[in-house]
């Protein structure tokens, strides 16, 4: 049997400012939902559940030690939204590329 998929995908993982802090803060090491906690204005549930949804899609991994859960940072499916960008960044590399021959050749009418 194949793995399960996730129950949220990456871009609907990061498309939330308070997850997209928890990945920035968790790219310095693994750490305790309370340490990620404190940097938030909201309760440790709350924080938790942005973590389940992190988790649900790949972005990170949890484990216990002792009665604390622990969170760390799990890059790789980060990379379908770098496959995903690196798209539009050849369009518009294109587009500009375009836009500054066009500028160069004089072609344009004089005002």
């Amino acid at each position: 049997m194949g793995e399960a998929l996730p129950k949220h995908d990456v871009f609907q993982a990061i498309a939330d400012p308070t997850r997209r802090k928890l990945l920035h803060l968790l790219g310095d090491g693994e750490q305790p939902v309370n340490a990620l906690s404190a940097h938030f204005p909201m309760s440790r549930p709350a924080v938790s559940k942005h973590l389940r949804i992190l988790a649900d899609a790949g972005l990170v991994k949890d484990r216990k030690v002792g009665r604390e859960t622990r969170y760390r940072l799990e890059p790789e499916p980060l990379r379908e939204l770098q496959r995903w960008l690196a798209y539009f960044e050849l369009y518009w590399d294109n587009k500009l590329a375009a836009l500054k021959q066009y500028v160069e050749s004089g072609d344009q009418e004089d005002g």
